[in-house]
C-alpha cells in the first residue's frame, strides 16, 4: 500500500483561497547614470516629470532620487562617485571579514573578548 505524505495531502496554492489574485509585473531595469542624465536634462527642458516617467517606465520617486543624488553633476563626476561607492563597499566587506576572522581566532584560542 502506498503511503501518503503530508505534502501530498496539502492543497496547492491554485486551489487554495489564499492564492494571490494579482501578480505584480516585473520591475523595470534600473537606469544607470548616463541614461539618467538624459532624463534630468529632459525634465529641465520642460517635460513634466510624470509624463517623462510614464514614457520611460520608472517611478516619480526614482526620478527625484536621481535628481537629489546626481543633479548638478557632470558625467565624469557621477562615474567617479560610482567608483568610490564600489570601493567603499569592497572595503566594508573586507573589514567585516577581518573582524569575523579575529573573533574566530579568539574563540579558537579560548581568550576572553
Amino acid at each position: 500500500m502506498r503511503r501518503l505524505t503530508a505534502l501530498a495531502l496539502t492543497p496547492t496554492l491554485a486551489a487554495c483561497s489564499m492564492a494571490p489574485k494579482y501578480v505584480r509585473p516585473a520591475a523595470p531595469v534600473p537606469v544607470s547614470w548616463p541614461a539618467g542624465d538624459a532624463y534630468l536634462q529632459q525634465a529641465e527642458a520642460g517635460i513634466p516629470v510624470k509624463e517623462l516617467c510614464r514614457q520611460h517606465g520608472f517611478s516619480d520617486g526614482s526620478f527625484y532620487t536621481w535628481r537629489a543624488k546626481f543633479g548638478g553633476m557632470t558625467v565624469p563626476d557621477a562615474k567617479r562617485l560610482k567608483e568610490l561607492e564600489a570601493e567603499n563597499a569592497k572595503l566594508k566587506r573586507l573589514l567585516a571579514e577581518s573582524i569575523l576572522d579575529t573573533e574566530a581566532l579568539k574563540v579558537a584560542l579560548g581568550r576572553k573578548r
